[in-house]
């Protein structure tokens, strides 16, 4: 990868959703969302805004089902698409790290583009849907994204009593975690940051 081309674009099409996500890692918070659930473009674009990221989503799913298979899907979609803009991950720096406040609300996420997929989610969320939102498909979301993106991700809600506000503390720090871990690091540029030599 070139120092100006972190880009990607995805095409994921099943039997239940057909996903389409473009993203630039160097980008300046744009974005175009539409993927059928509100709530969730509402969340993307956190990760949009917070974690400057370019990025566009078009989902189309088995709403008439559920939201179930068009959450996991896109964070399926999202994570295979930063895995490719990404690259060989060197001269990142690699983890990342946020807490961020809402109100009564407080979150902190963790991020290592580790190569090694893993998620440890400990939110306990106080209703179980904020409007139309399941509050279970948050934790499909990210499993689909660590899965495919390759990264170890820590998640925790630290304080909160208002669902919406633990909900959306959670994406604005991984956004805030994931633009920390993708910086380039000007101390060791074309390094890759491990003992092993790959990621």
């Amino acid at each position: 990868m070139t120092a100006s081309a972190r880009t990607a674009e995805v095409v994921r099409n099943t039997l239940e959703t057909q996903i389409r996500v473009a993203v630039n890692l160097d980008g300046t918070g744009v974005g175009k969302l539409d993927t059928g659930v509100p709530f969730l473009d509402h969340m993307l674009d956190q990760i949009v805004r917070h974690g400057l990221i370019d990025l566009e989503v078009e989902a189309k799913g088995d709403l008439h089902i559920d939201a179930h298979h068009t959450v996991e899907d896109t964070g399926i979609t999202l994570g295979q698409a930063i895995a490719k803009a990404v690259g060989d991950k060197r001269g990142i720096l690699r983890y990342g790290h946020a807490y961020v406040p809402l109100d009564e609300a407080l979150s902190r996420v963790v991020v290592d583009f580790s190569g090694r997929p893993g998620l440890t989610m400990n939110v306990d969320f106080t209703r179980a849907r904020i409007g139309d939102f399941d509050v279970d498909l948050t934790r499909e979301f990210f499993q689909g994204f660590v899965n495919h993106a390759g990264v170890t991700l820590h998640i925790d809600n630290l304080r909160g009593i208002n669902a919406h506000h633990q909900c959306e503390t959670v994406f604005k720090a991984f956004a805030r975690a994931l633009r920390f871990a993708l910086e380039r690091d000007p101390r060791s540029a074309g390094q890759m940051p491990s003992t092993k030599g790959t990621l």
